[in-house]
């Protein structure tokens, strides 16, 4: 096994020894899995730069991660279901998911059990350090990679560093985010390059070697830094700069995939000899990814790796959400793994589960080729929600390459478009500012929480493993029903709502084919890639209120009090005309009142014009409610909850505006297309 230790260091109750329920308390346990791989396994060999790195005396290669575990106190009270949540840039997500706790915008190593959804189910759940690049904490859980050599000496390569600001900016790491930079090794190397552009393909700008530094802003002035991009005047908001230069740093970002299969597979079938705090316990395994570690699922699976070396199965089951039709930069030289936006090895085909020639290329390809040729493939559920639509590719899930046809997904996958919801779900108070990382748009935020279809989706895939008891039927845009439609049908009916900011059809971001260089196939990349012809872009259709059809429709949707986008313009103060903020969605209240509407000339009828009292809303919003939960896509213990979160939209929109007819609700711009 590859698991050669697992490292307990702290052992302590979770929330003080609080009982869930009949399951009672739970236990959680930090510590450090020790593993070593053998690089010419055939499990393994799919890994870039594996045969590279350093070797132990058996020949393996040896890696570590930060391990968490929470389980019952008592064994025999747990399910025998583990839930191994794949963290995001370093942070636990699933209790968000899940249990409904909340969202901290700076990590804390305490776990909030929420509403003890999980624990109330006698779960165990389980983080593993995949990341190599994660700034270790007692909040952030990350990996120490295995570096590559070659003849004992680093190899040095090409990195490209992508980058949009939200406000002036003296500077910028070499990284995405706030994680480990890749150091230039020459501060004044000649051939690096930093260019400027205002949207995503539109033209490049050199900027003079001479103009700009490897340096940290200190006053104004530069002081020499491998690690930091500094530019006289600064980096201004909205624009988009890239820069490409030399490092020698050679992390094999691969084993983080390797990492999570081992860390599954020895709590799955390790014995209590070999110091599995689980032994006995599990039955079976489930994987949930959002987002990046969704991405991170799907190539996963791409590379086959749902066998450990053993060839026992690891995941009986996935649940990936918001991941679209994309992999990402978790396997190649000079991986980085948080990147979204730049076009690279994250964006290249295959995007549907099944084999399908890609006219572009003119390879035949699919998800899960390599995993059924090995054995192993697990039952997946695919949630996803508008905004990974607008961001350009999920529609390549269900969508031949070529934009003419639907394409099924296989019998052990479902598909799921979360309708009229943005990235992550929303709550009030309406506001245009991200926390997270200082985003503004042009319009409030999307305010719906989809958390409650995703309880539903978790047990309805838990029962499918364990009962074999199919989950409700995919849905999903399609071309075949007209409910897939090209971005502008979409843009072109906003036009019709008084002060609506509305994104530039030619600002959208359909992934293009990629030619990243002679080498690509290895995993070593050309920068900048040249880009070819793009696939096409899809979007879902909407209704007469303008909200989203082609997928579960939450009550809000059905028994609407304002209408929900996956997209959401930039605010004109951080640049980038016309672009949406990726993943960030919209909320544009309906008029309260007739007399609002009309003064307004707001072509959706108010909310008193379709709902007699709050009463009368509320009933409608039930019926819906137990219309999901009838068709199984939503549980009847939660129906309770999405009529009360409804109930708080209606108290928040409903009430007339002060004085006159409003023109727009708080935190949005006046009209300007």
């Amino acid at each position: 096994m590859s698991v050669i230790r697992l490292e307990i260091r702290s052992r302590t109750l979770l929330a003080d020894g609080a009982p869930f329920g009949e399951v009672g308390p739970y236990e959680r346990l930090d510590g450090i899995v020790h593993i070593a791989v053998d690089p010419a396994h055939p499990a393994n060999t799919g890994i870039v730069d594996l045969d590279l790195a350093e070797r132990d005396a058996t020949g393996r290669v040896p890696f570590s991660a930060d391990f968490c575990l929470v389980q019952p106190v008592d064994p025999a009270r747990g399910s025998g279901r583990l839930l191994l949540d794949v963290l995001n840039r370093g942070r636990k997500t699933v209790l968000t998911q899940f249990n409904r706790a909340p969202r901290e915008p700076v990590p804390s190593p305490r776990i909030d059990p929420g509403d003890g959804f999980l624990m109330r189910r006698g779960w165990t759940i389980a983080w593993c350090g995949w990341q190599w690049d994660v700034i270790r904490s007692p909040a952030l859980m990350g990996l120490e990679a295995p570096r590559a050599r070659r003849d004992g000496r680093p190899i040095p390569g090409q990195v490209r560093v992508e980058f949009q600001p939200n406000e002036p900016m003296a500077d910028h790491l070499l990284a995405d985010r706030v994680h480990h930079p890749y150091p230039a090794v020459d501060l004044n190397e000649a051939d690096a390059v930093l260019t400027v552009r205002d949207w995503w393909d539109g033209p490049r700008t050199v900027i003079p070697r001479a103009v700009w530094r490897f340096a940290r802003d200190e006053g104004g002035r530069p002081v020499p830094d491998p690690t930091r991009v500094w530019l006289p005047g600064g980096f201004e908001p909205g624009r988009i700069y890239e820069v490409i230069y030399t490092t020698s740093d050679c992390p094999v970002a691969g084993a983080g995939l390797l990492a999570v299969r081992d860390c599954a597979a020895f709590l799955r079938s390790a014995g209590a000899e070999a110091g599995n705090p689980c032994a006995g316990r599990v039955a079976h395994v489930y994987g949930f990814g959002a987002s990046q570690s969704g991405r991170f699922l799907r190539h996963f699976l791409y590379l086959g790796l749902n066998l450990d070396e053993e060839g026992r199965q690891v995941f009986d089951g996935l649940l990936v959400h918001i991941a679209g039709a994309r992999r990402g930069e978790f396997n190649h030289r000079y991986a980085q793994p948080s990147v979204q936006y730049a076009f690279g090895f994250g964006h290249l085909p295959p995007f549907t589960a099944d084999e399908l020639t890609d006219p572009l290329t003119g390879t035949t390809d699919g998800l899960l080729r390599r995993q059924r040729a090995r054995g192993g493939v697990p039952r997946i559920i695919a949630t996803n929600t508008a905004a990974e639509y607008w961001r350009g590719d999920c529609a390549l899930l269900h969508v031949d390459p070529a934009g003419e046809r639907d394409v099924e997904p296989p019998p052990e996958m479902r598909v799921y478009h979360l309708a009229g919801t943005q990235h992550v779900s929303g709550s009030l108070p309406l506001t245009d500012l991200s926390p997270l990382d200082g985003s503004r748009g042009a319009h409030p935020f999307n305010v719906l929480d989809f958390s409650p279809l995703m309880r539903a989706a978790l047990l309805n895939l838990d029962r499918w493993v364990t009962a074999g008891e199919e989950p409700p039927p995919s849905v999903f845009p399609r071309l075949g029903d007209g409910t897939a439609v090209p971005p502008e049908q979409v843009i072109a009916r906003f036009r019709t709502v008084p002060g609506a900011h509305l994104p530039d059809p030619a600002r959208l971001r359909p992934v293009p084919r990629l030619d990243l260089g002679p080498e690509a196939a290895r995993g070593v990349g050309r920068y900048p890639p040249r880009l070819g012809p793009r696939y096409p872009l899809y979007v879902p259709a909407i209704d007469d209120d303008l909200n989203e059809l082609g997928g579960i429709r939450l009550p809000d949707l059905t028994a609407p009090v304002a209408t929900y986008t996956g997209w959401n313009p930039r605010h004109p103060t951080t640049g980038g005309t016309g672009q949406i903020i990726a993943m960030l969605g919209s909320t544009l209240p309906f008029p309260a009142t007739a007399a609002e509407r009309a003064a307004r000339g707001d072509p959706r009828p108010s909310i008193a014009e379709r709902y007699a009292s709050r009463e009368e809303y509320l009933r409608r919003v039930r019926a819906a409610a137990e219309a999901l939960a009838t068709d199984g896509y939503l549980l009847a213990e939660d129906i309770d909850l999405v009529v009360r979160l409804a109930g708080e939209r209606y108290d928040a929109f409903a009430a007339p505006p002060d004085g006159a007819a409003s023109a727009l609700p708080s935190g949005m711009l006046s009209d300007e297309r």
